[in-house]
């Protein structure tokens, strides 16, 4: 490696890049003062950290080996402070800009077209981002991790690959800086740094799916690639002039996997009211992935219950000997993938062999950078068949969660019942009651009158009693509708949990 360093001139492109920015540096600065031979040994320090097994300047604290005191040409290596103050100092005379700029004309050398790619007209790259997160005392912007979906303080890179797979420039930036702002940025420092003036065909992922964005690049007359993003469209009708699809992937039994048909799509300007960017897609329907099937104006009308099958037939959860089925299967499509060009001519294939030859050419390189800084962790590499934990522990929690619902469904159908019997219960009682006081009364006032009591005073005790009659028949009845309010209320809960069940079951099933 230490030839390779040599023989690349890297070593000679840094050095060189740093002796502006030294020779005008304030004298009290260390760096400043420092030999050609230690400059050198610094960097060659900085570069074979990682050979050595060294993440960080801070694991440096620990070091006691010899190979990186023999790969920097020095006795002993330097320690973590020494090249932790370097650092600072190179960032004191903000040494970063010409770095950068010596980094993208060493590999724009490194890496030069062939004959035949320069009589191409239009040279492919590849950009993307990446999020770092970073953890300080001092609040820094924060952006979102892409690999665990979180919001945190985080540094922004931008990356750029050829159409080669070969990295030719890294930027670093504030974590909440956007891809769409990183990306003209990045093409202006290569496009100084490697004198390069041809039309350029930029492939990067949805995060530049930005109208304006694509419509700035297409006046400079760069060509965009891009995917579009779910919420830009719901379906083919979304596209205009929709072709035939024709086969684009077969398995191994000759069945067709993935087709593709070209198209076309308009994407509103929003700060032009009226205008549109018109683009050609090449539609993608990727048959191994099915999604759910948007339903129709006539399906939302008249949904069907839970418990109601296709077929028309009913589900009797109320009886005791009732077994869960899961839910019926929710119609799907193959996924449609939108790969979009700003082209006004495209080719459907070659669209798309463009656009996903950006998952080898740079999200693969970025993984193979990302393994040895140990930012990320991937499974299964070595082509072992690995346990997906995470649909594991779906399942897990998925079966939990149902024992637990079907212990509850027996609980609040067997109190159901007991409140329904208790109920019908009641109301005869109730009943009985009523009609018991209501014949003394009526007798009462037989005799009453029998006996001659004046008017008045009958109708004065008849009144009295039945008031009397009244309010017990009203607490017969309060406990006769607390009996039926809790029978609703079990057979609601009842309810709730068969219809969880069926939905428990029919996640159980779509995990396989």
């Amino acid at each position: 490696m230490l030839a390779a360093v040599q023989e690349t001139k890297l070593l000679f492109c840094l050095e060189t890049a740093l002796t502006p920015n030294l020779s005008t540096a304030a004298p009290s600065l260390r760096v400043a003062r420092s030999r050609p031979v230690t400059l050198r040994c610094l960097l060659l320090t900085l570069l074979f950290l990682q050979v050595v097994g060294l993440r960080r300047t801070w694991d440096l604290r620990g070091y006691t080996g010899q190979a990186l005191a023999r790969l920097s040409g020095r006795h002993r290596a330097y320690g973590y402070r020494h090249t932790e103050r370097f650092l600072a100092e190179l960032a004191t005379v903000e040494a970063n800009v010409p770095l950068t700029e010596a980094l993208a004309r060493w590999t724009a050398s490194l890496w030069k077209l062939e004959p035949q790619e320069q009589e191409t007209p239009t040279s492919v790259f590849y950009v993307d981002g990446h999020r770092k997160p970073v953890y300080a005392d001092a609040l820094i912007p924060r952006g979102l991790i892409g690999r665990t979906g979180k919001v945190l303080g985080c540094r922004a890179l931008v990356v750029l690959h050829d159409q080669e797979c070969h990295p030719l420039l890294v930027t670093t930036h504030r974590g909440d800086q956007h891809l769409t702002i990183g990306l003209p940025a990045i093409f202006a420092h290569y496009e100084q740094a490697a004198g390069m003036a041809r039309s350029k065909r930029i492939v990067v992922d949805r995060e530049g799916m930005a109208a304006e964005f694509l419509a700035a690049l297409a006046n400079e007359g760069q060509t965009v690639v891009t995917v579009l993003r779910t919420d830009q469209y719901t379906g083919v009708e979304s596209f205009r002039q929709v072709g035939e699809f024709v086969p684009l992937q077969t398995n191994r039994q000759g069945q067709v996997i993935r087709e593709v048909a070209l198209a076309r799509f308009g994407l509103p300007l929003p700060n032009h009211p009226g205008q549109e960017l018109e683009v050609r897609v090449a539609l993608i329907r990727d048959w191994r992935r099915l999604v759910p099937k948007a339903p129709s104006s006539e399906e939302n009308d008249r949904p069907l219950r839970w418990d109601q099958n296709p077929d028309g037939t009913h589900e009797y959860w109320l009886d005791e000997g009732w077994q869960a089925t899961p839910l019926s299967a929710q119609p799907t499509e193959p996924k449609l993938i939108p790969i979009v060009t700003t082209a006004t001519e495209a080719d459907a294939a070659e669209l798309v062999h463009t656009y996903t030859r950006r998952w080898p050419a740079q999200e693969n390189a970025i993984r193979d950078w990302l393994i040895p800084l140990g930012i990320d962790t991937n499974h299964g590499y070595a082509k072992t068949v690995v346990a997906n934990s995470e649909v594991t522990k779906k399942r897990e929690a998925l079966q939990k969660r149902l024992e637990n619902v079907q212990r509850w469904t027996d609980g609040a159908r067997k109190r159901m019942h007991n409140a329904s019997k208790l109920y019908r219960k009641r109301c005869q009682q109730t009943k009985e009651r009523a009609d018991m006081l209501y014949r003394v009364l009526n007798e009462h006032q037989m005799e009453m009158e029998q006996q001659g009591v004046e008017h008045w005073l009958r109708h004065k005790t008849i009144k009295e009693e039945k008031a009397g009659a009244d309010a017990e028949i009203e607490e017969y009845q309060q406990r006769q509708w607390k009996a039926y309010h809790t029978s609703n209320k079990e057979f609601a809960k009842c309810e709730k949990y068969c219809r969880e069940q069926r939905e428990l079951l029919r996640a159980l099933e779509d995990l396989e």
